[in-house]
């Protein structure tokens, strides 16, 4: 795409007009960014100043450091309300970076011009109205398209963290007009035609396209006003009081690079007086400034960034192509295709360079966009799917750029802390989205995961707990990192906690565990700084959890909070964590439960014996965890196997958790099989009403307890349950049957199947089992054939002969490296 550069020094230098130059743009626009550099070459001013916050002007000469790597922002917060936040996103190819970096490198002044902060910060939504979710501060609605301010409001939240969305008022799309009048129904073709591929000739005049793009506004500005954003008239009235004071101190040698609706309104004569009376009165708050890192993806649109672009990773890659960005940018695709294993030549990328000039020439358009380019991609490269598309779509349309900051940017003490933690840790931010196992066995991993559990204390939701694929086991925990800007905002938000990560979430415990008033949410914050390792929290949190356990007599609550603090015991182990006082509050939690289960369990409705019976299944996993005192005369595992003893045989509780009970019971071998057997007789008896049997049956066999497998391996209670099912009346079957089908629909696949080819061909048909014959629930006899035949094999697998000899037989390469071959010596299997 030819450049819109400077005129050769072999051509006479166009006339550039007289200051002040007034450069209006479209934010984050490659073409915009190209015509405003031209243009400052051509006319070198003395001064330039930019659309954006005036506060930021000490900030403005980091973006000449070295470690100053953009995309970035500037972010402006309320000193004392931090969530009370503004954006001002800057990429590479946005026009006022261009121009920023142009005055450092030319040694002209630079300044910002736009409202205060402090009174944007400070204004207040209308009375009954939420305030806007990303509407940018004092921005016009053409940041839909880009051609207003480029400020971005943080999202204000709920209690519970949440965004509260606005419908924004109805306001005028300034390029979606001009491309309508121009004849167009998509203005970003448009826009691309007129600005992204315009023919930067040497010797043209570098204003020229400022001249026509101000022309336009102007007509538009004449005929729809403010088009519906009225608070533009407050910032243009101060720009214009910056801009006066530039020019008396410079002359008539300053630019302007602002948003091009705003270009009419500087240009505009309007009396000082006027401009005061509008910025008299205007709300102020205390605000600090920065610049933090941003995102492509930050960048796009539909991140619900107002002045977003729909193709943040595709205006990067036209400005900074030297030459040919159609074939650059094939070539990129066809490099990201390839790491996704898939076939791409280099005949493929030809083929497309074609299509897509073959259709921008069929469109009457100057040269390939990026409609005409992804059309091409998509019938060459992607053989019409829509699936690798969509990965181009994500990872080159829009892109997974990250930009950085020099230490030098001013930050919150605890902003430092955690940076000074990321780099000790090698726990780099990165806006794609990764993977990180750890194992906690390793001192590095273990600080690591102390560090992501304590910023998700903090709110600041760098990490996600996932399950981790490799182990089970509490010393391995999986995280899924994705950095934000926006956590940025989060930071500066905790720093009112303290200064370094450790203190600030030590202190938003010890918060947390004073205002709590449900006891599991105490239980669930005493695991929590157990997993972050917050020592000086801790002995706060247990006492509020002492204090709050003593007095809930709520045994569903009880059973709530049980099962975390269980969970905690298990620390100490892997974390080397204290865990004697948790024990005690556990063992006295199940003591209680203990007491207060059975009449709690009385007389519940369907859905209450639901909630109960998983709660039954917590409590029952959590008593396996609990550490037994040695001077207790009654362990406590005894006390609850005879709770449920007690709910097994109990008519006034609902069978879904009588059922459960036998089972639990029948698991921890406490329970025998006949006995088993004994309570599914009395409950699928015909003096049950079926609901109730049914429920029994989804306590006993329901869930993810293994209860298929269980009745593919004994096949008496198996007959027990056809038996049941058979005699259940036609009348009362479509009542059980929704049931029914909830219980079985848990099983695997393979172990339905199973299930029902035992029951087409009748369970016990293999003959009755007899005490002697055998395990209980299996056939009386070995099928001694079919063993037969398995024998040579497990014999190779473990290393021993064929023949059932101890020397191991003469083995092939691949078989003699095998994991199974030198883990397992020979003569095992013997």
């Amino acid at each position: 795409m030819p450049d819109v550069g400077g005129p050769c020094a072999t051509d006479p230098a166009p006339a550039v007009p007289g200051g002040p130059w007034l450069l209006g743009v479209r934010h984050h626009g490659p073409g915009s960014a190209r015509a405003v550099r031209a243009a400052l070459e051509a006319a070198r001013p003395r001064a330039v100043l930019i659309e954006g916050p005036p506060e930021a002007d000490g900030l403005l000469a980091l973006a000449a450091d070295p470690d100053m790597r953009p995309p970035v922002a500037l972010l402006a917060h309320v000193v004392d309300d931090p969530r009370r936040a503004a954006f001002w996103p800057m990429a590479e190819f946005s026009p006022e970076w261009v121009a920023l970096r142009w005055a450092l490198d030319a040694g002209a002044e630079v300044r910002f011009i736009d409202l205060p902060a402090a009174h944007s910060l400070a204004e207040e939504p209308a009375a009954g109205e939420e305030p806007p979710e990303t509407e940018p501060l004092g921005g016009t609605d053409d940041e839909r398209d880009g051609q207003g301010g480029s400020q971005e409001r943080q999202p204000a939240r709920d209690d519970d963290g949440g965004s509260q969305e606005r419908q924004p008022a109805l306001r005028l799309d300034p390029i979606g007009v001009l491309a309508e009048t121009a004849g167009y129904d998509d203005p970003e073709a448009w826009w691309e035609d007129v600005v992204e591929h315009r023919d930067g000739t040497p010797g043209s005049d570098p204003y020229g396209p400022f001249t026509v793009l101000g022309e336009a506004m102007t007509a538009l500005r004449e005929t729809y006003g403010d088009g519906g954003h009225a608070r533009d008239l407050i910032r243009e009235a101060y720009m214009r009081q910056q801009l006066r004071a530039a020019r008396r101190e410079f002359g008539d040698e300053v630019a302007v690079v602002c948003g091009a609706w705003h270009v009419p309104a500087l240009a505009a004569r309007i009396t000082v007086a006027a401009d005061r009376a509008l910025l008299k009165g205007l709300p102020k708050v205390k605000a600090e400034l920065t610049w933090v890192p941003w995102t492509h993806r930050r960048l796009a649109r539909h991140s619900g960034y107002g002045a977003g672009i729909d193709s943040p990773g595709w205006y990067g890659h036209l400005f900074g192509a030297p030459d040919r960005p159609v074939e650059r940018w094939m070539t990129k695709v066809a490099g990201l295709l390839r790491e996704e294993d898939r076939q791409v030549s280099s005949a493929h990328v030809i083929e497309a360079v074609r299509l897509a000039g073959t259709l921008a020439a069929m469109r009457g358009r100057p040269l390939p966009g990026l409609t005409e380019t992804t059309d091409a991609v998509r019938a060459v490269m992607c053989e019409g799917s829509d699936v690798p598309l969509a990965l181009v779509q994500d990872r080159l349309v829009v892109g997974d750029v990250l930009g950085e900051v020099p230490d030098a940017a001013p930050a919150v003490p605890l902003q430092r802390d955690l940076t000074r933690a990321q780099r000790a840790l090698r726990l780099k931010p990165e806006a794609l989205e990764r993977e990180l196992e750890l194992d906690l066995r390793k001192e590095t991993d273990a600080a690591r995961s102390r560090l992501l559990h304590r910023l998700s204390l903090l709110g600041i939701g760098w990490g996600e707990r996932t399950a981790s694929r490799s182990s089970t086991g509490t010393f391995r925990e999986s995280w899924r990192l994705r950095w934000e800007p926006e956590l940025s905002v989060r930071v500066a938000e905790a720093g009112v906690w303290g200064t370094t990560v450790l203190a600030a979430a030590t202190a938003r415990a010890e918060s947390e565990a004073a205002g709590a008033t449900v006891l599991g949410e105490i239980t669930a914050l005493a695991e929590r700084c157990l997993l972050a390792e917050l020592s000086d929290a801790l002995p706060v949190v247990m006492r509020a959890l002492a204090d709050r356990a003593a007095l809930d007599t709520d045994v569903a609550h009880l059973a709530q909070a049980l099962p975390a603090l269980a969970r905690t015991l298990r620390y100490g182990d892997v974390r080397g964590t204290e865990t004697a006082a948790l024990g005690e509050v556990a063992a006295g939690l199940a003591e209680r439960i203990c007491v207060g289960l059975p009449p709690a369990c009385t007389g519940l409705d369907a859905d209450g014996a639901t909630e109960m019976r998983r709660r039954i299944d917590d409590v029952h996993t959590a008593m396996a965890l609990i550490p037994e005192a040695s001077e207790r005369p009654v362990t406590l595992r005894d006390r609850w196997a005879s709770v449920l003893a007690r709910l097994a045989g109990r008519d006034t509780v609902a069978g879904e958790i009588r059922g459960r009970a036998v089972r639990l019971l029948l698991d921890d071998g406490r329970l025998e099989d006949t006995e088993a057997e004994r309570h599914m007789g009395l409950a699928l008896s015909v003096g049950t009403p079926p609901g109730e049997a049914a429920a029994w049956i989804e306590g006993f066999v329901g869930g993810a307890s293994g209860g298929g497998m269980l009745l593919v391996h004994d096949e008496r209670l198996l007959a027990l349950v056809d038996t049941w099912l058979t005699g259940v009346p036609a009348d009362a079957f479509t009542d059980v049957l929704p049931l029914l089908r909830r219980t079985f629909s848990a099983y695997e696949p393979g172990v339905r199947r199973t299930l029902g080819e035992l029951v087409r061909r009748g369970p016990g048909t293999t003959g009755p089992a007899v005490a002697d014959a055998g395990v209980p629930g299996f056939g009386a006899g070995l099928d001694e054939e079919r063993a037969a035949a398995v024998e040579p094999l497990l014999r190779l697998l473990l290393g021993g002969n064929t023949d059932g000899s101890g020397a191991p037989p003469e083995r092939s390469d691949h078989l003699a490296s095998s994991p199974l071959a030198s883990d397992h010596p020979a003569g095992v299997a013997k």
